[in-house]
């Protein structure tokens, strides 16, 4: 999901380099299809690798108020997370939670942990907290609404996308979730609300492309190709295979193409793009495709 669920990396960087200077600054076939597109995979910026060893240097050598320290943890941790390293991020945040209870950003990402975890109840209650903060967190309703479709509490799901919808109806991501989360509810009345969500849409964004994947205007081929097209960074490519994979995993695994899905899956965890929601969330769906491929091998038993 493009500039969803991220921190924004810059920011950590202007604001290490804030208080370096200053310390006076907080941080505020199908198959053949998917076979085509394999890229390598992507790897951490160099830029990340040193505002890292900044955030090491800052935290073990200048002296900081308890806020300027959990800060500093929990850009760190954003940082680890974004990397793949979901220990040490994980660590992070808990610390800066030590230092600032009332961080509900941290919150927010030990809430996603504990779902990618199936710890459901936890994550619960971690999303609870951020909006108990800061009742306006926009993507804890997105985040908690997740953690409660794997917890397979369709309904309650249903009504947390739908105000993290309706909070921006041009997203083309809110639709898209809306729309799955819908679907396990009642599949045909989510098709309708889909379409007509679809009129909101620009139809020069790369979102509306895999919403129109949905409702049968465009095919796979399609999707792969305007993949490619008004890339503005080297690493978008990627980040859009990453989405690309993970929704047509999810078409196909609805239409009970589980091995396919699989295949999509596992081409959505190697673009390395962690911090992107279909990546965190790829290993669920993947673990679950495999449950369904072997149930639908095994020969029943003979009474």
């Amino acid at each position: 999901m493009e500039c969803k669920l991220r921190t924004t990396i810059v920011a950590v960087v202007v604001g290490a380099s804030m208080l370096l200077s200053g310390c006076t600054a907080t941080l505020g076939s199908n198959d053949n299809i998917a076979g085509q597109m394999i890229i390598a995979p992507v790897m951490p910026d160099y830029k990340l690798e040193v505002t890292l060893a900044k955030l090491n240097e800052i935290l073990a050598t200048m002296e900081l108020t308890d806020e300027q320290r959990a800060r500093f943890h929990y850009d760190r941790g954003v940082i680890y997370d974004s990397v793949g390293l979901r220990l040490l991020g994980r660590i992070d945040f808990h610390q800066a939670l030590k230092l600032q209870p009332d961080l509900a950003d941290a919150y927010n990402f030990l809430g996603i942990y504990y779902t990618q975890e199936g710890e459901f109840d936890s994550a619960y209650e971690a999303f609870d907290g951020v909006l108990e903060l800061s009742p306006n967190y926009d993507y804890a309703f997105l985040n908690r609404g997740i953690a409660l479709y794997y917890g397979e509490r369709y309904e309650l799901a249903v009504d947390d996308m739908k105000v993290f919808y309706e909070r921006d109806p041009s997203d083309g991501y809110r639709v898209l979730w809306l729309y799955l989360m819908t679907a396990a509810v009642d599949k045909n009345a989510a098709l309708v609300n889909l379409a007509q969500q679809r009129e909101q849409l620009n139809d020069e964004d790369w979102s509306s492309i895999l919403v129109d994947f949905y409702i049968g205007n465009v095919n796979q081929e399609q999707v792969f190709s305007a993949a490619k097209v008004g890339l503005s960074q080297p690493k978008e490519y990627a980040e859009r295979l990453c989405e690309a994979y993970f929704y047509l995993a999810k078409h196909a695994a609805a239409n009970g193409q589980y091995q396919q899905a699989a295949n999509f899956y596992r081409l959505t965890l190697a673009t390395n793009i962690y911090d992107f929601v279909e990546h965190r969330y790829a290993r669920i769906e993947l673990a679950k495709m495999k449950n369904m491929i072997q149930q639908s091998t095994q020969v029943p038993l003979k009474s």
